[in-house]
């Protein structure tokens, strides 16, 4: 297969909402569970369905926020997507993923009205080196699953245990024959960011899965490459926080953040 996912059917609801069926294959496997999907290209279906849904050509999206609600089950699934507060500048659309009868994920994002804002721009976040001119990087082998098999990696040399840069592409499209766009393509790797730096080896004894990731978008992504500038903490009462600066190669493009629950195996 040359992509995570393939399309099944589309159902179109008299209240606007939309149901598209899919199912997923080894590419899509996750790191904690070899019966589940990986967060990462969860986050890219539920996106494709976001930016696909009642587009306008004057608005993009600023926002995703994901909350997980359990295993996300390997297989078919479906995913329905709905417009939860329409408007002229802004608009809530939500996307919620069901497999097996329950919710896995529900997402949620703000599209916003674009304008011209040249003259005020500024970014305090800065670019990082280009993957270009950087070597491969095998630390993600650590973690299994076929998602982590589909990347590609490459690291900053000063990346330790807790912080670190590291690039990710890979070369298969979201939805088994249909184009991916950028955004979709890049949203759908921001989850590895929890497993980039991580203060623990996932086979040391403890577990740290994310409950949710949220994504800001000071402007959209662009080409292949995805940069995630990441700093993961840990808590003294069993919460962490992941948090990352997100690149393309470009430059810096938004930020996103994944609260942490820590087991001990």
């Amino acid at each position: 297969m040359s992509a995570y996912y393939s399309f099944i059917r589309r159902e179109q609801h008299a209240d606007g909402s939309s149901t598209a069926y899919y199912e997923s294959n080894i590419h899509a496997q996750g790191a904690w569970n070899p019966h589940e999907q990986h967060m990462a290209p969860a986050t890219g279906i539920l996106c494709a369905e976001l930016e696909q849904f009642q587009p306008r050509a004057e608005m993009r999206i600023g926002r995703v926020g994901l909350d997980i609600f359990g295993l996300i089950a390997f297989g078919e699934f479906s995913i329905t997507t709905r417009m939860i507060r329409p408007g002229k500048t802004i608009e809530l659309i939500e996307a919620e993923m069901c497999a097996n009868g329950k919710t896995c994920i529900v997402a949620r994002a703000w599209k916003m009205l674009t304008s011209d804002t040249r003259a005020i721009a500024g970014l305090e976040d800065l670019p990082v080196e280009s993957p270009d001119y950087l070597p491969e990087w095998d630390g993600m082998r650590c973690w299994p699953g076929g998602y982590i098999q589909s990347i590609q990696t490459r690291a900053h040399l000063d990346h330790r245990p807790g912080k670190g840069i590291v690039w990710l592409s890979n070369q298969l499209e979201m939805i088994d024959g249909q184009p991916t766009s950028d955004f979709t393509r890049l949203m759908g790797m921001v989850d590895t960011a929890n497993g980039v730096v991580p203060r623990q080896n996932p086979n040391a004894g403890w577990g740290f899965p994310n409950l949710d990731l949220q994504i800001h978008l000071h402007r959209l992504p662009q080409g292949q490459w995805l940069g995630l500038e990441v700093v993961q903490q840990y808590g003294e009462d069993g919460i962490g926080l992941t948090s990352g600066i997100l690149h393309d190669v470009h430059g810096p493009f938004g930020r996103s953040e994944q609260i942490l629950t820590l087991r001990k195996f």
